[in-house]
């Protein structure tokens, strides 16, 4: 095991667990923004480390430059998403 493998694990195993973090705080958290924020800010830095762990693993640099474009692709669209629901949940009564 070399040390690129032993970096993308570490990497990898980071990453999954920001995921995990940031789904526990979906289920936890008492409010739409709250849970907004706390699943978006976890999972967009999960993602960075697997796609920074897995970039050693690339056998060409076009591969490496598809990783970073998925990254950059998934960081757009979740702003995009989070942007919606949060004007969404601002605009909507809190129901009694």
């Amino acid at each position: 095991m070399g040390l690129s493998d032993v970096f993308t694990l570490v990497c990898v195993v980071a990453g999954a667990i920001l995921f995990l973090a940031g789904t526990l705080g979906l289920l936890r958290f008492p409010d739409t923004l709250s849970r907004l924020h706390a699943l978006s800010k976890a999972d967009n830095l999960g993602l960075g480390l697997i796609v920074l762990g897995l970039l050693p693993q690339q056998a060409s640099l076009m591969g490496g430059v598809k990783l970073v474009c998925i990254w950059l692709l998934a960081q757009l669209s979740a702003a995009t998403a989070s942007q919606l629901i949060a004007g969404i949940a601002a605009r909507r009564k809190p129901q009694a």
